[in-house]
């Protein structure tokens, strides 16, 4: 296995499992670039017509997105929903309804605040239904998607809200029909008096791998392993053919003398 012509193959096999270790290398790097996600400036504030028009879906890359809006406080429309976690703690939101300052008036989910007490929540909706804040506003707040409706539970009251869907908000608002709403929610960043501030984080931005380019990287690595093994049977298989014939030989000169 130490004969020139045998190194000589070796230096081969090594080069050729090279070059395929390095394409297994850039395989990964493939991988891994485009795997990426785009970093999105959600936490620049934009004005919500630039981001959202009313009727149509929220895109993915605007989930998130921090947005001003202006517009006034509908009357009688102030609602609790339940199912809200803040920092790890169930509790209840206390939400409104928006009156966009666009010509149509545009419907807008907001949500106020946050507290773990059911009684709480529903003393300051009562307390804002009765005395609705007057005059034009503008708020700022993290843009999210509309939550799906679910079956409510067996024990729960028929106008029990447990998440956030803009169509069943739109059917406890008090003349909606016809109006033009939002497909998403605002989470204001400033809490009404009673209640606490609603965590918003931004959206996680994470890496997802191509797992085929992966797979690609694993069968180059697998390649450059089985030239040198290549290497290695060939030149094994080589030596013992040498053996076996070292021995008949021997075996037929002890046979021919006297």
């Amino acid at each position: 296995m130490l004969r020139p012509r045998w190194i000589g193959v070796l230096v081969l096999c090594l080069a050729v499992a090279g070059a395929f270790a390095a394409l297994g290398q850039w395989q990964l790097a493939r991988a891994i670039e485009s795997g990426q996600v785009v970093p999105t400036e959600t936490e620049s504030v934009r004005p919500l017509a630039d981001v959202l028009e009313p009727g149509v879906g929220i895109r993915e890359a605007d989930a998130g997105q921090r947005v001003s809006v202006s517009g006034m406080w509908v009357p009688e429309d102030y609602l609790v929903v339940g199912d809200r976690v803040n920092d790890g703690t169930l509790g209840y939101w206390v939400t409104g309804h928006l009156a966009t300052d666009r010509p149509d008036q545009a419907g807008l989910a907001v949500a106020l605040g946050w507290t773990k007490d059911r009684e709480t929540a529903d003393r300051v909706a009562e307390a804002l239904n009765a005395d609705a804040p007057t005059g034009a506003v503008e708020l700022e707040g993290r843009l999210n998607p509309p939550e799906g409706p679910e079956e409510p539970a067996a024990d729960a009251a028929p106008t029990d809200l447990d998440n956030m869907s803009v169509a069943a908000l739109l059917n406890r608002w008090n003349d909606a029909d016809g109006l033009r709403v939002f497909s998403a929610f605002v989470v204001d960043d400033v809490a009404v008096d009673g209640l606490e501030p609603i965590s918003s984080p931004a959206p996680s931005q994470e890496i997802q791998l191509n797992w085929l380019n992966i797979f690609y990287a694993a069968e180059w690595v697998v390649f450059a392993c089985f030239a040198v093994f290549l290497w290695f049977r060939l030149a094994k298989d080589a030596w013992e053919r040498e053996i076996e014939e070292l021995e008949d030989a021997e075996e037929e000169a002890a046979a021919l003398r006297p």
